[in-house]
């Protein structure tokens, strides 16, 4: 008889349609059965020993909710008979009415969810917000809920395991041999998925809550993709192509497939070959061989519009040009791919959110750091401070978009552009994480006015980490006065030119476990954030009105 070995995790849902993905312990037929007779089937396919589907679910009615329960070759395995929380639900979205108007759009984000279980109850990186979220959810069903939650990355960390892990690991290949005690192939990360979604709050929340993910450096190693140089030492290892080509199949199974919508996935040749292949591992790692080989050869970034509100979740890890002379975060076609999408049907949409792991506006000290580094690396003064700056960039973590000079500018004319003119949305908002902290920051424009959309950067991070004192040092004295002016010495240092925009520092930073909400409606957008307390309760922090 099979078994549910992981999810249901509930990740595409529109006004009619939704998708369910699940693990199960051998080969079957998994179905979804709702309430309201709305069902869907899916054979399993499998990959290295593992059995997934990802169900869709059709017959769904618009601005309803509706429960459901899975079977496994007609045995129901979800809910679990002893379960403690509610039934888990699909809520799907109420159509846009006639005259554009849409319904209200809750999104919840954040990053770096590190899923170690605490040992003998103490939690050495305080409490989940993920965990919180879910209690506060299960213990009120008729408590306000995101209508989905964004994962900007770092949803699993390839390189700092728990002890538990860890064990497993010295029990099945020891820890002499590199890569040690970080996971070595795609077994292994099945591993982290389980610690990370078995978790009994989390796997009712992601069971009930649509959910986007992307990833970020530590779902394949920190500092993934940081330069040419650093890709050239990891290449050399005999370890990398495992690890990497792992990470790449095992974040397409868990996390990218659940991206797309339904259209998307019928027409996508990796996903029917490996469905149709009585082991689709040959298929996938082909496809893994590729995107390492040519990363220009894959999209993971995509499109997801919600009513009137529309969603780019970039990719700004794999689609990286690392050539120093022709250094991007994104390459021609990814940046060819998210301008089309910010400017398609003008007028359409009334917000747009950037989503991107990294931040595109940092503390003033940082950027400048990372723009001069830049700068240094690609020989603007000379072989020896190039040398320098290598060095610098690796130890330093200098690699967010600051580091990628045009293509902040490039982004920053693009928010611009999205943003002018009497069909520009009310909003662009940049969502990012990675930095194990909160803030808001709003860019103004040298030249030109800037454009007539109100722009604000929203970063939230961690969910579940640690914040060490140096970060909560650094990141309060990189918006300082004295660190803008140590900033100024370092661009002149650099010969770097001034970036296209400005910013203010409009809140924070604020440090510890948290998830930042939005709530848009028609052409409003309200902030809030929420840090989980040792109590397992989310607290407000703040709370602001974006487009007043």
């Amino acid at each position: 008889m099979a078994g549910l070995r992981l999810g249901p995790v509930l990740r595409y849902a529109d006004g009619s349609t939704a998708t369910v993905w699940i693990e199960s312990s051998r080969p079957c037929a998994a179905e979804v059965r709702c309430a309201d007779g709305a069902s869907g089937t899916a054979d399993t396919f499998q990959v290295a020993g593992h059995h997934y589907a990802l169900v869709q679910v059709t017959g769904l009615t618009a601005g309803t909710a509706t429960a459901y329960e899975v079977f496994l070759d007609g045995a129901r395995v979800w809910p679990a008979p002893d379960s403690r929380f509610p039934p888990s639900e699909i809520r799907t979205p109420a159509a846009v009415g006639a005259d554009g108007d849409g319904a209200e759009v809750r999104v919840a984000f954040g990053s770096c969810r590190w899923a170690a279980p605490p040992a003998g109850g103490h939690d050495p990186v305080g409490p989940d917000a993920l965990d919180s979220l879910a209690a506060r959810l299960a213990a009120d069903p008729a408590a306000e809920r995101p209508d989905v939650l964004l994962l900007l990355g770092d949803q699993v960390y390839a390189d700092e395991v728990s002890d538990a892990t860890r064990e497993r690991i010295a029990a099945r290949r020891g820890l002499t041999d590199p890569p040690g005690a970080e996971v070595a192939d795609f077994e292994e990360y099945t591993w982290l998925y389980y610690e990370s979604w078995l978790d009994p709050e989390v796997r009712w929340l992601l069971s009930t809550v649509p959910s986007c993910m992307v990833f970020d450096d530590h779902d394949v190693i920190d500092d993934w993709n940081t330069s040419a140089s650093w890709l050239a030492d990891m290449r050399a290892t005999p370890w990398w192509r495992e690890r990497l080509q792992s990470g790449l199949m095992s974040y397409w199974v868990h996390q990218h497939l659940g991206n797309l919508s339904p259209a998307e996935l019928a027409t996508d040749p990796l996903y029917a070959a490996v469905r149709e292949a009585p082991d689709g591992t040959d298929a996938l790692r082909a496809f893994a061989c590729r995107a390492d080989a040519d990363p220009a050869s894959v999209r993971w970034s995509y499109r997801r519009d919600f009513g009137r509100v529309r969603l780019l979740m970039v990719d700004s890890r794999a689609a990286r040009v690392l050539d120093e002379d022709e250094r991007s975060m994104l390459g021609a076609g990814e940046s060819s791919w998210l301008r089309e999408q910010a400017l398609d049907g003008p007028g359409s949409f009334d917000h747009l959110l950037i989503g991107t792991s990294l931040p595109w506006l940092l503390p003033h000290l940082v950027h400048d750091a990372e723009e001069w580094d830049a700068a240094l690396c690609r020989g603007e003064r000379g072989a020896r401070w190039a040398r320098i700056g290598e060095k610098v960039r690796r130890g330093a973590d200098l690699e967010h978009w600051a580091a990628f000079p045009r293509s902040f500018a490039a982004l920053a004319e693009l928010i611009a552009e999205t943003g002018t003119g009497t069909s520009a949305p009310a909003s662009v908002l940049v969502l990012s994480g990675d930095v194990h902290h909160a803030y808001v920051a709003e860019p103004y424009w040298h030249e030109g006015g800037g454009p007539d959309a109100r722009v604000l950067q929203l970063t939230c991070s961690p969910v579940h980490n640690s914040v060490p004192l140096s970060i909560r040092v650094g990141f309060r004295f990189g918006w300082s006065a004295v660190a803008r002016a140590l900033g100024r010495r370092l661009r002149r240092h650099g010969r770097c030119p001034r970036p296209p925009v400005g910013w203010r520092k409009k809140g924070g930073p604020w440090f510890g476990n948290q998830l930042m909400f939005l709530t848009l409606r028609g052409r409003s957008a309200r902030l809030r954030l929420e840090q989980a307390q040792d109590d397992g309760s989310l607290t407000a922090v703040r709370e602001a009105d974006l487009t007043s």
